[in-house]
């Protein structure tokens, strides 16, 4: 069985590759996780 990865996979720090396995999906801080809080009404 092969683990899914979130949008973590693509990131280069250390910290945020060591939860690219978590059922979460995660954002890191950058204008696509502003983006789709802004298109959800979110602050």
């Amino acid at each position: 069985m092969s683990k899914s990865t979130n949008k973590l996979i693509k990131e280069s720090s250390p910290y945020l590759l060591q939860h690219a396995y978590n059922p979460v999906d995660w954002f890191a801080w950058n204008n696509d996780a502003f983006e789709k809080a802004k298109t959800e009404d979110k602050p």
